[in-house]
C-alpha cells in the first residue's frame, strides 16, 4: 500500500448557462493573472528608473511581495475599483490566477539565480483571450454529487453533468481510501474537462514475473522492441488521420480567416472548420496517450526492472524528414508514465545515459562499432559474427546494464529537460572555432531578461 497524488479526469456536459459561468471564471483567473503581472513589471520598471537617477537602494520604491499571499492581499485591496464585477465569480478564480503567477515568477527567479537546473525560464508573459481556458478550485463546495455518479459539484456553478460515470473515484471516496484535494476545469479540444487531484491509497499487485528485467528500445517503425523479443507495433495514429486533416486544412484555407492587419473577423464557417480540426487533433492525442498508458501499465505489471533510454527528443525532431513521425510516437510521454507508475508500484526504473551506444554495441561479445548508419536495420558484428535485428540488439544491451553495474545507468531518475550539450545554436558553427575558455566572454546584445534579472533580488 502506498499513498500517492493521482488525477481523475472527466468530460463535462454543461448547459449553456453553465458554459457561460465556466468561461467567466476562467476569464477572471486570466484577468487577475494579468493584473498581478502588470503590477510586478511596473514596480520593477519604477525601481529601475529610480536607480538610473542615482537614488540609493534604501530610498527606492518598496518592492512587491511575489508570493501568492502578497499578490492576493494586493488584489483584495483594489478589486472593487478595477473589477467591480468580481463578485459574479468565485474568489478561487482570482486566487488561482495569482497563485499561478507566483509560481511562474518563482520559477523564473530560481532559474536565473542558479537554484533551478535546466534551460533558462523566461519571464512570465501576459495571457491573451485565445489562451487555454482553465480555473482551479482549492476551497469551497466541490466534489462528486451525492445523488448519482453522473454529476460533479463546483463552487458558484453548481451541479454539472458529466459525459461518463464517476464511479471509479466515487468508490474510493466511499471507502475513505481517497481524499479530493482540488479540482481544475479546463477547455481543451472543444470540450470542458474537470480534473480532480486526489490523495489516494493504492494497493497494486506484485509483478507477474518477479525479478525479471526488460529493456525497452523505442523507435519509429515499431513503437517499442523489448529485450524478450516482443515487438510492439506503432499504431501511427497521426499518419492515419493525415488524409482527413489535409482535407480540413484545405477547407479552412478557402474560408475567410482572421486578419490582424485589416482587423477582419473570421467567418462562422472558418470557426466551424477550425473546431473540427481541433477535435481531430484531440482524438489523435487521446488515442496515442491511451496506447502508451496501456503499454506502460503492462510493463509495470509483468516486470520488476525496466530499462529505458534518456532520449533527446527535442534534438531528434530537428530532422525535418523524421520530425512528424518521431513526434507521433510520444517517446517522452511513455518515459513520463513509466516514471510516475514506477513510484506507485515500487518498480525499479533504470534510465540509460543518452550517450550510451546501445545500437552500436554487440549484445553477445560487447564490441562497439565505430559507425552504424540509420539505414542499417540489421546489426552485424565483425568480431563474433552475430546477426541480429538492430532494435532487438539495443534492447538486449539495455537489459544488460542492470547486471553489469555500469555507470551509464541511473535508477528511478525522473524525466527532465537537460541543458543543450552541443555548440550548435550558440553561434559557433560553419567552421568557427570555440573561444578560449580562459579568454574574455564574447559580448552579446542585452535582452529584457538581463534588465529584469538585475532587479530580481528585491
Amino acid at each position: 500500500m502506498i499513498t500517492a497524488i493521482q488525477a481523475y479526469q472527466f468530460a463535462l456536459d454543461p448547459t449553456p448557462a453553465q458554459d457561460a459561468m465556466l468561461r467567466s471564471h476562467c476569464g477572471g483567473q486570466r484577468y487577475a493573472y494579468n493584473w498581478g503581472l502588470a503590477s510586478v513589471k511596473a514596480n520593477l520598471g519604477q525601481r529601475e528608473a529610480e536607480r538610473s537617477y542615482g537614488v540609493p537602494d534604501a530610498e527606492l520604491t518598496p518592492s512587491l511581495n511575489w508570493s501568492a499571499y502578497g499578490l492576493r492581499k494586493g488584489w483584495n485591496q483594489i478589486k472593487g475599483d478595477i473589477a467591480p464585477w468580481w463578485a459574479a465569480n468565485s474568489k478561487e478564480a482570482y486566487a488561482s490566477g495569482l497563485a499561478n503567477l507566483a509560481t511562474a515568477l518563482g520559477n523564473w527567479n530560481d532559474s536565473h539565480s542558479g537554484r533551478r537546473t535546466g534551460p533558462k525560464v523566461r519571464f512570465p508573459r501576459f495571457k491573451g483571450k485565445r489562451a487555454t481556458l482553465s480555473c482551479r478550485f482549492t476551497t469551497g463546495s466541490f466534489g462528486l454529487a451525492d445523488t448519482d455518479r453522473r454529476h460533479v459539484k463546483l463552487p458558484r456553478i453548481g451541479m454539472v453533468r458529466t459525459h461518463e460515470s464517476t464511479r471509479k473515484l466515487a468508490r474510493h471516496v466511499e471507502r475513505a481510501t481517497a481524499r479530493i484535494r482540488s479540482v481544475t476545469v479546463s477547455h481543451r479540444g472543444g470540450r470542458w474537462l474537470v480534473s480532480f487531484s486526489v490523495e489516494i491509497t493504492r494497493t497494486d499487485s506484485a509483478p507477474v514475473r518477479p525479478g525479471s528485467v526488460v529493456g525497452v528500445d523505442l523507435g519509429i517503425k515499431s513503437l517499442a522492441v523489448l529485450s524478450t523479443g516482443e515487438v510492439v507495433p506503432n499504431p501511427r495514429h497521426l499518419d492515419t488521420a493525415q488524409r482527413h486533416l489535409r482535407r480540413l486544412q484545405r477547407q479552412a484555407s478557402r474560408r475567410a480567416g482572421p486578419d490582424h492587419r485589416t482587423r477582419q473577423e473570421p467567418s462562422a464557417r472558418w470557426r466551424r472548420t477550425q473546431a473540427r480540426i481541433s477535435r481531430l487533433h484531440t482524438a489523435v492525442a487521446n488515442a496515442r496517450r491511451d496506447g502508451l498508458c496501456k503499454l506502460s501499465t503492462r510493463l509495470m505489471r509483468e516486470h520488476t526492472t525496466i530499462v529505458v533510454e534518456d532520449l533527446n527528443v527535442a534534438g531528434m525532431v530537428t530532422n525535418r524528414r523524421l520530425a512528424r513521425h518521431i513526434a507521433g510516437v510520444g517517446m517522452a510521454e511513455l518515459r513520463r508514465q513509466l516514471a510516475y507508475k514506477a513510484t506507485w508500484r515500487g518498480t525499479r526504473l533504470v534510465v540509460a545515459d543518452r550517450w550510451y551506444p546501445s545500437s552500436k554495441t554487440c549484445s553477445d561479445c560487447g564490441v562497439v562499432k565505430a559507425k552504424l548508419r540509420l539505414s542499417e536495420r540489421t546489426f552485424r558484428c565483425d568480431q563474433c559474427g552475430l546477426v541480429l535485428d538492430r532494435d532487438l540488439n539495443a534492447a538486449r544491451n539495455l537489459a544488460a546494464l542492470v547486471s553489469s553495474q555500469s555507470c551509464w545507468a541511473t535508477v528511478n531518475e525522473p524525466a527532465g529537460n537537460p541543458r543543450k550539450t552541443s555548440l550548435a545554436g550558440n553561434g559557433y558553427r560553419h567552421g568557427k572555432t570555440h573561444p578560449d575558455p580562459g579568454g574574455p566572454t564574447p559580448r552579446r546584445k542585452a535582452t529584457a531578461h538581463d534588465t529584469l534579472n538585475a532587479f530580481r533580488e528585491r
